[in-house]
């Protein structure tokens, strides 16, 4: 089917728009970090659902060390360092301001694909990371209001900005090396004694172990930190629960899964540009959820990002 890839990755823009609408709800209510090892869990048990119908098993046995052992360090990049700072970056700026600073995403995965994989970068790889950061800073920075009047200033808290900086990078560094698992993977099927696990079932079996680690490392954050008492108090939101069930079906379960199939059958780049739309299709659901009052200089701002993701990946 031609533009098998790129659909997927505009699904998966819309996906990621629906959860992060719902992830913002359900933080505010139930807290970042309870709610991140709960929305693991559900996804644990959605993908396990869904492997264990295509594959007999629930967890990926058939994975070599090496597959474990990159997609554990995608898991730890991607999953508990990226999503303690976009869950927090909820809390404190709000969805839409958060995935607008996700378009970082693929110019991070770009770098490290660079740096780990020695993946080509060209020439007007700069040019476009200038764009993306240009339409980012004119879409946090105003002119303020009174006594400052004139004065340039952020839109938003600081901590929320490096908040979502750092999602934004531990999602695109975390995507390399889940590429750089998937091929183990790809490797391990072909072995003679291998389980049989049909090529299109790989993202959905390298997202669960993506996601075992996440709850790992999420567990072991509210255990060193004291905060395992707030998981009860958490799940008794009902309807912050209900969101977060949501946000988890669009998010872990299809959002990171078909991002990675994505990947598997179209360019890298082409994929993370048709991804990275998430911050301009936020933006009337946020206007009408959360009555967020969006400046023609904030719409203007997010399209030059995308469009800078977009260069990027020029060749």
């Amino acid at each position: 089917m031609h533009y098998f890839g790129e659909i997927i990755s505009l699904l998966v823009a819309f996906f990621w728009t629906i959860t992060a609408l719902c992830f913002e709800y359900a933080s505010k209510k139930s807290g970042a970090l309870p709610l991140n090892i709960i929305r693991l869990g559900m996804a644990f048990v959605m993908l396990g659902i869904t492997l264990w119908i295509a594959t007999g098993s629930p967890i990926p046995l058939s994975a070599s060390r090496e597959t474990w052992t990159w997609l554990a360090i995608s898991g730890l990049i991607g999953f508990v360092f990226g999503d303690y700072c976009l869950f927090h970056a909820y809390v404190q700026i709000g969805s839409r301001f958060t995935q607008l600073m996700m378009t970082l995403a693929p110019p991070a995965a770009a770098i490290g694909g660079a740096l780990i994989l020695g993946e080509e970068l060209h020439s007007n790889a700069v040019m476009g990371m200038i764009v993306t950061l240009t339409g980012i800073i004119l879409s946090i920075v105003g002119r303020g209001e009174g006594e400052s009047s004139g004065r340039l200033r952020l839109k938003i808290p600081f901590k929320g900005l490096l908040l979502a900086i750092g999602a934004g990078i531990g999602q695109g560094i975390g995507l390399v090396f889940s590429k750089l698992g998937m091929d183990y993977f790809t490797l391990d099927l072909n072995q003679p004694d291998a389980a049989h696990i049909a090529n299109w079932m790989v993202p959905f079996a390298a997202s669960q172990i993506r996601i075992i680690t996440g709850i790992v490392g999420f567990f072991l954050i509210l255990l060193f930190t004291k905060q395992l008492h707030l998981l009860k108090p958490a799940l008794k939101q009902g309807k912050a629960m209900g969101m977060a069930s949501i946000g988890t079906l669009f998010g872990p379960f299809l959002g990171v899964s078909f991002s990675l199939m994505a990947v598997q059958y179209t360019q890298t780049g082409i994929a993370s540009t048709l991804m990275a739309l998430t911050p301009i299709i936020i933006i009337w659901p946020s206007y009408l959820l959360f009555k967020q009052k969006i400046s023609a200089t904030e719409i203007i701002g997010s399209a030059i990002s995308i469009l800078g993701v977009s260069l990027f990946f020029l060749s």
